[in-house]
């Protein structure tokens, strides 16, 4: 039997390219989650040096099959080193495929996105494939995820949160994908801890930061000292005296 990464159409001379020759035309609400679901999952991962996160990049899985290639938007692959790509060669990297894709969805890539690239998915082994609709075209609910089990995609139950939010927990990722008023995040559920990119965790930082500074400013005119300030905002004498010069 031969093996799904044989080498007996390995041509020494195959080109791979790194595009297909056509610009790259996003519309604002894929290219915004898009980046946001790389930038999210780098961050989460960014103390794992086997993790590699990206999207839009040409995925090839079979040595000198040039057409055998996908592109997903957001993908996670486990077991290879973290680094810049302009392409991925699955052959190259210990045959270490994805085990998690996100694409973002709409009327216009709807054939390919539930037909072709499914296909492709399974014969790549995906553990999980998700799709999300950010503008409702044809989703309802706009998110959904499908498991890989015994060699078919089965649908991964979604869950109503109390705030009216929709769920689904990917068990490659260890984190849930929420949908709340539209807007794709992922949580990482034992925490209840939203995934930020780097522009909302500087901005987080910043008003966090000023919400401290505003807390020793009224303690500060009641009359308490450092000494006390700091013990009621868990903060060191160092920190409120700074704050306070």
């Amino acid at each position: 039997m031969t093996s799904f990464f044989s080498q007996l159409n390995y041509d020494p001379d195959t080109i791979y390219p790194e595009s297909d020759g056509n610009p790259m035309a996003e519309s604002d609400p894929t290219r915004d989650y898009l980046v946001y679901s790389v930038e999210a999952l780098n961050l989460y991962f960014q103390n794992r040096p086997d993790v590699y996160v990206s999207g839009n990049l040409f995925v090839y899985y079979e040595r000198g099959v040039p057409d055998a290639v996908v592109s997903p938007d957001v993908f996670v692959i486990f077991g290879v080193e973290k680094k810049k790509r302009r392409t991925y060669k699955a052959w190259e990297e210990g045959n270490k495929l994805p085990s998690f894709v996100l694409e973002v969805t709409s009327k216009t890539t709807r054939g390919n996105d539930e037909q072709d690239k499914p296909q492709k998915y399974l014969r790549m082994g995906v553990s999980e494939y998700f799709q999300y609709d950010p503008t409702g075209d044809y989703l309802n609910p706009p998110l959904k995820g499908s498991r890989l089990v015994e060699n078919r995609y089965e649908p991964i139950p979604l869950t109503t949160l109390s705030d009216g939010s929709l769920s689904i927990y990917s068990q490659t990722l260890g984190l849930e994908l929420r949908v709340t008023d539209g807007e794709l995040r992922y949580y990482e559920p034992r925490t209840e801890t939203k995934l930020l990119t780097h522009a909302e965790t500087e901005q987080a930082r910043q008003e966090a930061e000023r919400a401290r500074y505003e807390a020793i400013a009224r303690l500060a005119e009641m009359g308490l000292s450092a000494e006390q300030i700091a013990i009621a905002l868990s903060l060191s004498i160092d920190q409120v005296q700074q704050f306070m010069q």
